[in-house]
């Protein structure tokens, strides 16, 4: 009897402790971990490593630590601006828009309702509270979760992180150097306290050093950077 006691107060105790751990005014947000940006058959865009970072970013979905999970969807239409295909232009090409923006070319990805604008199918999203969709304007890209990359016209992201008294983000997923740097700079600039987690994130890399770059720039502008050491060697490395 002094057993079970025992043990159902210890059962108490983890209960208790689990659920005062969890932040009220922190969200995660899961960027973009949708089939074209990983690396499996039938990607448009794979991001190399990027399912490796699937189980990762789970666990963190269910470590019960955040008050809202939030995953962002990139939802391009298919006359979208920033593809190659509509423009005559090669992958990868930077090319200036019409208005003096300049644009890299992207293969045609994230399309409404196929297969690659869909969640990849090992990611948990049983416990999302919100699915922000971005990128929607086919006349302007949209890297950040936050605003378009003109910053003229905003996602419905801040407002209900605002509603819910979110004061702190957590970020994670594709790509690093893209959505995750541009959604972690306009949190910062919004006023959020940013976390970004290295080992939930994947860069491009169009260019070797993209993701170093990222990284630097991001904790130049506070962004709180959670490395990941292995034999000590960091994950992005």
């Amino acid at each position: 009897m002094k057993l079970i006691k025992k043990i159902s107060i210890l059962m108490l105790l983890l209960t208790v402790f689990s659920c005062s751990e969890k932040e009220n005014n922190h969200a995660l947000l899961v960027i973009d971990m949708q089939n074209d940006f990983c690396d499996i058959d039938g990607a448009s865009l794979p991001v190399k490593g990027g399912t490796s970072v699937i189980s990762y970013i789970n666990k963190l979905i269910n470590s019960g630590k955040y008050g809202k999970v939030v995953f962002s969807q990139d939802w391009h239409p298919i006359n979208h601006i920033s593809f190659a295909s509509n423009n005559g232009k090669n992958v990868y090409e930077t090319i200036t828009l019409e208005d003096g923006t300049q644009q890299t070319m992207w293969p045609n990805h994230c399309v409404p309702n196929t297969f690659g604008a869909e969640f990849h199918k090992d990611m948990d999203t049983s416990k999302t509270d919100y699915v922000v969709k971005k990128g929607t304007n086919p006349k302007v890209d949209s890297y950040s979760a936050f605003w378009d990359n003109n910053a003229e016209s905003k996602t419905d992201l801040d407002d209900y992180l605002k509603k819910n008294d979110i004061k702190e983000v957590t970020i994670v997923g594709l790509a690093l150097d893209y959505c995750v740097r541009f959604t972690c700079e306009d949190a910062v600039k919004l006023g959020y306290k940013v976390n970004l987690h290295l080992k939930g994130t994947k860069a491009v890399n169009i260019k070797p050093t993209d993701a170093e770059t990222t990284i630097k720039a991001l904790k130049k502008i506070g962004v709180n950077i959670i490395e990941y050491k292995k034999i000590g060697v960091n994950i992005i490395e």
